[in-house]
């Protein structure tokens, strides 16, 4: 991928994350860290219902960035593919006989067009991760 395709991916992925987790996931840890000192408070219980008590108060956290991690991870691979594709097309291109700057331009053509259904993607991915993180027990 061209370095500026993928500069744009990059920066459109980092923007919709730092979104995330300002609006959702950071509210999430403020709970998390309350609720922890919340246990740790809890002069009676053993070390182990204290541990329990750590624990439950990070999950919901865990789950999010689970969340997060799988759609990026889910968005990459796609992307990938996409591109393996032009490859393909371009090496096809090439041993039918094409010369060098026919097969460029169609593989540049080709991972801009991934790219750009890519990031068309972004805004219902984001949406689907909102209503994900807004729907974890808290």
């Amino acid at each position: 991928m061209a370095e500026a395709q993928q500069a744009r991916v990059q920066q459109a992925a980092e923007e919709m994350v730092q979104t995330l987790e300002r609006n959702h996931i950071r509210k999430m840890q403020g709970r998390m860290f309350r609720c922890s000192a919340d246990c740790c408070d809890r002069t009676t219980d053993s070390m182990s219902q204290v541990h329990e008590c750590i624990d439950r108060c990070h999950t919901p956290l865990a789950k999010a960035q689970g969340l997060v991690t799988g759609e990026l991870e889910k968005f990459q691979d796609r992307l990938t593919r996409c591109t393996m594709h032009c490859n393909d097309k371009a090496k096809d291109l090439f041993d039918s006989g094409a010369k060098e700057p026919a097969v460029r331009a169609l593989m540049e053509k080709c991972v801009g067009g991934c790219i750009d259904e890519h990031l068309s993607l972004l805004p219902s991915m984001t949406r689907r991760l909102k209503e994900n993180l807004d729907s974890i027990p808290q």
